[in-house]
């Protein structure tokens, strides 16, 4: 809304040339979303507790989280609507790649809200039924994959990190891994929402390695530098990324330990997906298997132990899943569980950041 508002100003004052920077709308993204997620975040709290709209707990949990239960939750309300609002002030509001991450935002939101709504409407921690939610949000997923696929700008090459000059082909299959990349990041994500400011944490380290990503991606000169896939007005999602790491901190100001809010369904699924989404349409989605490895290794966590547990009529891999509940039960402390998985997470960002220049 700046961007159109402000820039064709740039004729009459140079000052206003600033807002065709990329560099300069994303920083401002940042803050303004951080500043509203501030601002708004204390009264969000209070709504959703005057609402009873309040965290269950599972009862085959950890003991040591049964004094969350009561906690509000929902608070990805704050986060999208942050980032959304400062995404609609300073992106190019005619980008097409904007468009298509704020209809997954708003899309596996709402799929997150209903689920949200489910458990409390059932007041304990069970919302929609698995098979009913996979079904819609592989729905959208292939939506978004066809108008992917369909547009004459983008193509089904895969890009392979460190291999830089092999770019398989995948032909209509890329709809099936695109679909793959959206649900599996939303869900991985949402396995991995179940200490404070755990997943919160690890999505800011994560979009703003796609901050940087996404920059580039949109870049001819950098991308060529690079040797990365170029992909036209892609830049404008570091934009999109900026407001999403500058909510993710304002909410994690409620949501670091102990919590006064969790995000919730509302969060997780749409901030999972839109991660996911990213990674698509810049061409850099295997590298998320890096980038969010820490979500990859809680989803993994729990399709092993569920897979154990009937194979092997009733063992187990881990003490509970998904595995940061195991480090729980073998005595670590939520706060160092959380920290460590932070550090592992920044390792992983900085190792895929350094796939720029490796070829």
């Amino acid at each position: 809304m700046l961007y159109h508002l402000l820039y064709p100003l740039h004729d009459y004052h140079a000052i206003f040339n600033v807002f065709r920077y990329i560099t300069f709308r994303t920083a401002y993204a940042t803050l303004t979303a951080l500043i509203i997620s501030l601002i708004l975040g204390p009264w969000i709290i209070k709504k959703l507790s005057q609402y009873g709209v309040r965290q269950y707990i599972r009862e085959e949990g950890p003991s040591s989280h049964k004094p969350k239960e009561g906690t509000p939750t929902m608070g990805g309300i704050l986060i999208l609507f942050s980032a959304l609002f400062s995404t609609a002030l300073w992106a190019d509001l005619t980008n097409y790649y904007i468009w298509v991450v704020i209809f997954v935002t708003l899309t596996f939101g709402i799929i997150g809200f209903v689920d949200d709504y489910a458990k409390l409407a059932r007041k304990n921690n069970r919302g929609l039924r698995v098979k009913a939610k996979l079904f819609v949000q592989s729905s959208i997923a292939i939506a978004v994959a066809l108008l992917l696929y369909f547009d004459p700008k983008f193509n089904s090459h895969l890009i392979l990190p460190f291999f830089k000059k092999i770019t398989p082909d995948l032909g209509w299959l890329y709809v099936i891994f695109i679909l793959l990349v959206i649900v599996g990041c939303s869900n991985a994500v949402n396995l991995t929402d179940g200490l404070d400011g755990l997943a919160m944490g690890s999505l800011v380290i994560a979009y703003t390695t796609y901050l940087v990503f996404s920059y580039c991606a949109g870049h001819f000169k950098i991308a060529n530098y690079l040797q990365i896939a170029y992909v036209a007005h892609s830049g404008e999602l570091a934009v999109f990324c900026g407001a999403m790491v500058g909510a993710g901190m304002g909410f994690l100001w409620f949501n670091a330990y102990p919590a006064q809010v969790f995000m919730g369904d509302v969060g997780s699924l749409a901030l999972g997906a839109t991660l996911g989404t990213v990674a698509v349409i810049i061409k850099q989605e295997i590298i998320l298997l890096l980038v969010g490895a820490l979500f990859v290794a809680e989803a993994l966590s729990v399709i092993f132990q569920v897979g154990y547990f009937k194979l092997s009529h009733g063992r187990r891999i881990f003490k509970m899943a998904p595995i940061h509940h195991h480090f729980e039960l073998k005595g670590w402390s939520e706060p160092k569980i959380i920290v460590r998985f932070w550090i592992i997470a920044i390792m992983l960002a900085l190792l895929a950041v350094s796939t720029l220049k490796l070829r």
